[in-house]
């Protein structure tokens, strides 16, 4: 075996050893670089791996410690998953450094050492809800990252941020438990847990006809679990607080990598256990695509209505999270892969407007609120003018990475008969709607005070916070990569789709 085979086994043990070894450190600063300084190792591996195995165009099966299942445990790695890895971890490189600032401001200095241990760990759960084939011990991780997740929206000790993970907690419980209800009958039925034999052996069962209904359950269960859990309408009631309520930096991994693992972890559960057929067939994909349209819609809507800026961007999550399920409903390849790049849209824009409506609020009058935010972008432009690329990137604007996630879409449904025209109207009324919220919030950014009207307080300009610069950059180029190079990312997702 190659030794950059064993990519996935060392990034994994490197976050949660690294982890670990944080809550010896004392000095918040410190276990900050080190946590960064891991996030660009596993990057590098990981890029690395993708590069090899896209030249080569393979994937191969892991054992870790080298005991086939069901003693020991397979992950299934090829270009796909190493890739996907290594945008989250990019993403992760882009958000550490730019909710610094409000990392050491809102995080007591006791409490950042284990901050960043919660980093680590939800890093390494993400690796393994990428790479792992076996579903039970993607529930396992899935756990751990809703505990750490829950623990990042609740550090900083205020009452609001303990009811948001509160409600969090309660809402994640109901999603895992639907979860290993699913995962406990589809077992009892087939009697494998590693994805590709429960795969055949679904595919056996129901073209036999037997235990229909017991499948259809655990498959159901599965999916609504992972629903719960990724804020699909109906479903997305903890994440407008646990988005908003936290420091930025939990914020930004949020939403930019936690909820997107659990849609990742979706996508591979319909791909390598149940064919599109037969989601087809028991209306699955029929229900997320109704649930999709309706989530895009609401989710506009309701930020609309929003003063508060972190509220606003936590709304108009919920409907991009369901520009994925919609994707997903189309149930084809086609609308697979333009889910995936949806996530990996969402993954590179939703942290960088969280980031930036941060380093706003600092140089204004330190409140969410628009009002008090008017003229913030003239004291901070670096920030200003992110913020307005990642709004003009979600309302559609060409060459962003908003604008070819949504031609992605719509280039999927083509051909699927109600579906295409339903598609198309969303689409188009999500893309007003989002203008309609985005476009008014960037007006008030750089727009002068009126003279009588509080004027920003003195702030050092966010421009001078090198590690905000770089970080907003990186968002920035990530961003115009993905709107730009549609061919190219489309083509791989497409391949890795198939192969998966």
């Amino acid at each position: 075996m190659p030794f950059v085979y064993n990519v996935p086994f060392f990034s994994i043990f490197l976050a949660m050893i690294v982890g670990i070894c944080l809550t010896l450190v004392k000095n918040g600063r410190l276990a900050l670089r080190l946590t960064m300084g891991v996030a660009g190792a596993i990057f590098l591996l990981s890029a690395w791996l993708f590069a090899e195995l896209a030249r080569t165009n393979t994937s191969y099966i892991y054992l870790m410690g080298h005991y086939p299942a069901p003693w020991g445990n397979e992950l299934q790695v090829g270009p796909f998953e190493a890739g996907m890895a290594a945008a989250f971890c990019l993403m992760l490189l882009a958000a550490l450094p730019g909710g610094r600032r409000d990392f050491l401001r809102d995080i007591p200095q006791g409490k950042q050492s284990l901050f960043c241990l919660f980093i680590n760990l939800t890093l390494a759960s993400s690796l393994v809800l990428i790479y792992t084939n076996d579903l039970f011990t993607g529930y396992v991780f899935v756990e751990i990252m809703a505990i750490v997740a829950a623990g990042l929206v609740m550090a900083e000790g205020r009452g609001r941020s303990i009811a948001a993970a509160m409600r969090y907690v309660s809402l994640s419980a109901v999603g895992s438990g639907l979860f290993l209800m699913g995962i406990t009958i589809t077992y009892y039925i087939t009697g494998h847990l590693l994805m590709n034999d429960l795969g055949q052996a679904i595919r056996a069962l129901f073209e036999s006809g037997e235990y229909r209904v017991q499948l259809v359950a655990g498959m159901g269960l599965m999916v609504i679990g992972l629903s719960i859990k990724s804020a699909l309408f109906p479903f997305h009631g903890w994440l407008p607080e646990a988005y908003s309520a936290c420091t930025t930096m939990a914020s930004a991994v949020q939403s930019g990598l936690i909820s997107k693992c659990y849609l990742f972890l979706i996508i591979k559960f319909i791909c390598r256990m149940c064919s599109l057929e037969i989601l087809l067939e028991l209306h699955i994909t029929d229900t997320l695509f109704v649930l999709g349209l309706a989530g895009m819609i609401y989710g506009s809507l309701k930020a609309m209505g929003e003063e508060e800026s972190r509220r606003m961007i936590a709304y108009s999550s919920v409907a991009q999270v369901a520009y994925i399920f919609m994707g997903i409903g189309l149930g084809t390849l086609h609308g697979l892969a333009a889910a995936c790049y949806q996530l990996l849209a969402h993954t590179f824009t939703k942290p960088m407007l969280f980031t930036t409506v941060s380093a706003l609020v600092r140089v204004g009058e330190g409140s969410d609120s628009w009002h008090d935010l008017r003229g913030s972008a003239l004291r901070a432009p670096l920030a200003g003018v992110a913020f307005s690329i990642g709004g003009l990137s979600l309302c559609g604007l060409p060459l962003l990475a908003g604008f070819a996630a949504k031609f992605e879409l719509a280039a999927a449904a083509v051909d699927q008969g109600d579906k295409m025209l339903f598609t198309l109207l969303a689409l188009g009324a999500s893309s007003v709607l989002n203008s309609m919220y985005y476009i008014p919030a960037m007006i008030t950014i750089w727009t002068p005070p009126a003279d009588g009207q509080a004027r920003p307080r003195p702030a050092v300009p966010a421009a001078r916070d090198w590690s905000f610069v770089c970080s907003t950059l990186l968002f920035l180029a990530c961003n115009l990569a993905l709107g730009i190079l549609i061919g190219p990312v489309m083509g791989q997702l497409l391949a890795g789709i198939v192969r998966v």
